[in-house]
């Protein structure tokens, strides 16, 4: 069940490019795709995407395409953050999702709303500091972080629902299937020249794997 959002959400509707009207304009043209889910449209009409990016490309926030956030990583085409986090909501349990690549902050706060628990993962410091302050401004308390290799998952927390990663494997790390409990679903972008989003579940007698679209993220770099 979504939460309803909070003042803080409110302070930041914005005007102009960046108003309530751009992000269900967004929206409703990423509604038109058969396979998106009405809970994540929700999220995202109430989440401000320009809040998660610098204030120069802030005009650009609610156009279908991906932005540079520095340190050579982007925020997500608004039309593949709501596929994922689609898939995932109809495939699994969302009680604990791991996320791998904080990024932006903006794919986690749609978990943030649509999870009981949310566990992310940045390699690179700046980032993932950045993007808890915005999550922090925003009041979100069910969401953990960590820096470290995507790679390794978090043993410590395994027995996840669902993992969602946002950088391109070369193949499907087999620590992250290994935290997933039975009925859990993996995200996962393989490839790198060209990639495939690519499903798992776990079940009780191994994991089941499917090709679910092409799509193009940064890698998943080892550290």
């Amino acid at each position: 069940m979504i939460k309803y959002p909070n003042s803080a959400f409110e302070a930041l509707r914005g005007r102009g490019l960046t108003s309530q009207r751009s992000r269900d304009r967004m929206v409703n043209a990423i509604a038109e795709h058969p396979a998106m889910d009405s809970r994540v449209l929700q999220a995202m009409r109430i989440i401000p995407r320009h809040f998660f990016m610098e204030e120069a490309l802030s005009a650009s926030a609610y156009e279908n395409t991906a932005l540079p956030i520095g340190e050579g990583q982007t925020i997500s085409q608004p039309q593949v953050v709501a596929r994922m986090s689609s898939e995932l909501l109809r495939s699994c349990s969302m009680k604990k999702v791991l996320e791998l690549g904080t990024g932006s902050g903006y794919q986690t706060s749609i978990l943030g709303l649509l999870c009981e628990e949310v566990y992310t993962i940045e390699r690179i410091e700046r980032l993932q500091r950045t993007a808890k302050e915005r999550l922090t401004h925003l009041e979100y308390r069910n969401i953990s972080y960590k820096i470290g290799d995507g790679h390794q998952g978090w043993p410590e927390q395994a027995g996840f629902d669902g993992i969602i990663v946002t950088a391109a494997a070369r193949e499907i790390p087999q620590e992250l299937c290994e935290q997933m409990n039975i009925g859990g679903c993996l995200l996962i972008p393989v490839g790198e020249t060209e990639q495939l989003l690519m499903k798992v579940i776990r079940t009780e007698d191994g994991f089941d794997i499917s090709e679910l679209a092409n799509v193009s993220f940064v890698p998943l770099v080892k550290t």
